[in-house]
């Protein structure tokens, strides 16, 4: 197939040029090989860019960019980025504190005064760092009836949902937990403050002074974008489906732009020609919860080591699409690369063409990161029986149940085999799943990592087995202030389901003591006096979203 490259002259210093230098042919196809899979004219791939001290060296396509008319990828094609985007949000509200319009400590409801007040005041900066206690905007809206893919979403769509929340995940600044709810939040303060648009804001301030002149804020959903990769996922009878998000929200995610352009962003970290060297740092500081404690996030940036090396980046998923970029301060390196089909993982391809540009300069990997890229082995039944079971969050709501199927372990909020590393390692997802406790005897815990870093850590919980009059107790009617919509709890042959707006009855399975499975969410029972009175749904950036026992809609 034909495909572009641009491989350039590879310059030493950042205001000085070094002698010229380029990528050898052996290094360009180990790059290649990482991409191999891609490189073919049936299916969807991938951009890849490379910077060195600010030069770009080396840019790609692999596969195609849409498949109706046979169009491949080029270092040119536009992505939607997804939540690569936050950190143009993040940078935005920054910038117009350096204005002096408003300062980052500013209590949010100050310009969103639509939002409820919680007691505790949540500030800007906490939208900025995930430490707000905001439910996150996407579980609600499904969790109310909207269809990911299907339904249009806009801003006042997300901003109606949020305002409706009677109660946070956590008290403000207690926690981390990661809401895309947040960042349409500074979009909106962004605007308000600013009297321009974001995406306008954006191209003034950041997007035309570092000649990124592919990227925009896309918000709206009908314009016509030159360029643009189409988005894919698996069919289910093989071959590839369309996956284009339909979203005219935007701060959380819906940003277009070039492997290229996110490297001239990326550079604009070392010469500060947009924003203060002060904002630039604080950017990429750790931010810090209410106990002092440093959190492993910026303004928009994940700040990583990777094998040794500081590492600042992001990734981003939206239906069909795929990013990562990351960047090296200590070796001048950055990677951008950007996918258009669901099963990509861009956070482990840049990685690997970080592995081979910094070869000799990274530590060896981690015991969990090379574990995680281990071939997996036969498990034995004994293995599985060992680690099989309901793991509980301390403190919350939140499970993760393992079953057996086919000689594999399953886990079954996501209906995801694992593959077995041997000593009760298994992997999913690009996470290494240990399981802790004696060997040889049931394990008393499970905690997941991605990388160097710990994803979750759960405890064993003895599994809920209902009799037919408990699970009787549970049917009826459910309402939730918090969604305004009506769940519907019924019995089944196989126990009970539950019947939410635009969606078939999903099967409910038990986990622990009066909680329950449902695709993806827990529901934990309320039970008072021996009487059932509701139920509270938690997901993985949604907790404790409560329903009472009863339709106040219907007339009695």
């Amino acid at each position: 197939m034909n495909r572009s490259i641009v491989v350039l002259l590879l310059l030493g210093g950042v205001t000085r040029p070094a002698p010229a230098q380029t990528l050898s042919p052996e290094t360009i196809a180990r790059i290649d090989s990482v991409f191999a899979p891609f490189d073919r004219t049936d299916r969807p791939g991938c951009a890849v860019a490379v910077s060195q001290n600010g030069n770009e060296v080396f840019a790609r396509g692999y596969g195609m960019s849409n498949l109706e008319y046979g169009l491949a990828i080029t270092p040119g094609s536009i992505f939607h980025v997804a939540s690569i985007s936050k950190q143009f949000a993040a940078f935005a509200v920054a910038l117009l504190a350096e204005d002096g319009k408003l300062s980052l400590d500013d209590p949010v409801q100050k310009y969103i005064t639509e939002l409820p007040d919680y007691g505790t005041p949540i500030t800007i900066r906490q939208l900025i760092h995930h430490t707000s206690g905001i439910r996150d905007q996407w579980e609600l809206l499904e969790m109310a009836g909207w269809r990911y893919g299907h339904d249009l979403f806009t801003q006042d769509d997300v901003l109606e949902i949020v305002k409706r929340q009677r109660a946070l995940n956590f008290t403000p600044g207690s926690e981390y937990l990661y809401s895309n709810a947040g960042y349409s939040l500074l979009a909106m303060i962004v605007e308000r403050v600013s009297g321009k648009s974001l995406r306008k804001f954006s191209e003034e301030r950041m997007f035309g002074p570092l000649g990124m002149t592919s990227t925009h804020v896309h918000d709206d959903h009908q314009m016509i974008v030159a360029n643009r990769t189409s988005a894919y996922e698996p069919g289910p009878g093989g071959g590839w489906r369309i996956s284009i998000p339909t979203f005219d929200t935007h701060g959380a995610t819906s940003l277009f732009s070039t492997a290229s352009d996110l490297l001239k962003w990326e550079h604009n970290f070392v010469t500060g020609k947009v924003g203060s060297r002060a904002l630039l740092d604080e950017a990429e500081r750790s931010g810090r919860l209410t106990s002092g404690k440093e959190i492993d996030y910026g303004f928009g940036i994940s700040i990583e080591n990777y094998r040794g090396t500081p590492a600042r980046g992001h990734g981003g998923a939206d239906a069909g699409y795929r990013g990562d970029v990351v960047r090296f301060p200590e070796h001048g390196l950055a990677v951008a690369a950007l996918c258009n089909f669901g099963p990509a993982v861009p956070n482990r391809y840049a990685r690997a063409v970080a592995d081979v540009l910094l070869e000799g300069k990274l530590q060896p990997k981690s015991e969990a990161e090379a574990a995680a890229a281990g071939k997996p082995v036969p498990a034995t039944a004994r293995d599985l029986d060992e680690v099989k079971g309901v793991y509980r969050k301390a403190g919350g709501d939140l499970a993760w149940s393992f079953t057996t199927r086919d000689g594999k372990l399953v886990l079954e909020n996501f209906e995801a085999p694992l593959d077995f590393l041997g000593d009760r390692r298994y992997t999913a997802f690009g996470l290494l799943i240990e399981f802790l406790g004696t060997p040889g005897v049931p394990a008393t815990s499970v905690k997941a990592s991605f990388g160097a870093q710990l994803f979750d850590s759960l405890g064993r919980a003895a599994r809920f087995e209902p009799t037919a009059n408990q699970l009787q107790a549970y049917v009826g009617d459910y309402y939730s202030e918090d969604l305004d919509v009506v769940y519907s709890v019924a019995r089944s042959d196989s126990g009970l389901t539950i019947k939410r707006p635009k969606r078939p009855p999903a099967t409910m399975k038990p986990l622990y003591q009066d909680a329950f499975f449902m695709e993806g969410s827990v529901v934990r029972f309320v039970v008072s006096r021996g009487k059932v009175i509701g139920f509270q749904v938690s997901g993985g950036r949604v907790r404790n979203v409560a329903f009472a026992k009863g339709d106040p809609r219907r007339p009695k």
